[in-house]
């Protein structure tokens, strides 16, 4: 347990990846803009290895990493910088361009807010991106997997696959949430009792038992600030990149379903507003 482990930000994420270290028996340092983490931005630099969980906000002017770009500046020469934020494919070669100084690395969260303590102790995957394949940065990404919880499944790749990785999860889970909202509407139609549906899907291992209820916490659709965030970014990202028309109208169904499914039930209407503006509640 000799390296120092550095933590910035301590919103849910940051807080039970450093809780969770510290339970293993690591020194942790933990830095935040809030009181008392806030008094340790210097002892941030002395940190071996520093993992990044703040803020990257997807905006009506796209997606916003200055955050991440401004605390990268805090970690020690020499010493090894871990995203856990969610980031768009390329980002993590462009910081470590900005920062040759350092050694910079994605390694892309999963947890779940609910579950978000027991899902850092025990990962399922853990994943590290590196922005060069080489020796030097493949070996650092092996001492950032040496210091995770154990996961059975262990991958070193290019960043950019980290990076896409994520948001190819959290899209996907989109996805399924508004259909299983027509799913749901379809069976009520059918006088069909949705939960024997449910239940005999998840068991299906294909599809898995998570997402299938229509109404989840405040109402139904595809909420939450990383749902939402995330999936205007890989719209944008497609239409740049790809620009398949069919493929394009088959993204703005799924947002179009999904703003009025959130906005008949009042759901996270706010979140809505600051990733696409005002404007797009309009005609729901």
């Amino acid at each position: 347990m000799g390296k120092l482990i550095g933590f910035i930000g301590q919103g849910w994420i940051g807080k039970n990846y450093a809780d969770d270290f510290e339970a293993r028996g690591y020194q942790v340092v933990r830095y935040a803009k809030e009181k008392p983490y806030s008094a340790n931005q210097v002892k941030i630099g002395e940190c071996d290895i520093v993992f990044i969980a703040v803020p990257t906000p997807t905006t009506p002017n796209g997606f916003d990493g200055s955050i991440l770009r401004q605390v990268m500046k805090l970690v020690g020469g020499k010493k090894i910088a871990v995203i856990k934020s969610t980031i768009t494919p390329g980002t993590t070669e462009s910081i470590q361009k900005e920062n040759p100084n350092i050694y910079v690395v994605h390694s892309p969260e999963f947890l779940t807010e609910a579950t978000s303590a027991h899902d850092a102790a025990n990962p399922q995957r853990n994943i590290v991106g590196i922005p060069l394949d080489n020796d030097e940065y493949r070996q650092k990404a092996k001492e950032v997997m040496e210091v995770l919880p154990f996961a059975a499944y262990q991958l070193i790749c290019h960043a950019k696959e980290a990076e896409l990785i994520k948001y190819g999860g959290n899209c996907w889970f989109y996805f399924k949430v508004v259909f299983i909202n027509l799913l749901y509407d379809l069976a009520g139609k059918m006088e069909i009792d949705y939960q024997v549906v449910k239940e005999a899907m998840s068991a299906d291992p294909r599809i898995g038992s998570t997402h299938l209820d229509p109404i989840h916490k405040t109402g139904r659709g595809a909420g939450g600030h990383c749902f939402i965030k995330d999936f205007a970014v890989f719209s944008e990202m497609y239409k740049e990149l790809v620009g398949d028309e069919l493929g394009l109208k088959v993204l703005t169904g799924l947002r179009d379903k999904n703003i009025d499914l959130l906005a008949q039930s009042n759901k996270d209407l706010d979140l809505f507003k600051s990733v696409y503006g005002d404007d797009i509640l309009k005609n729901h």
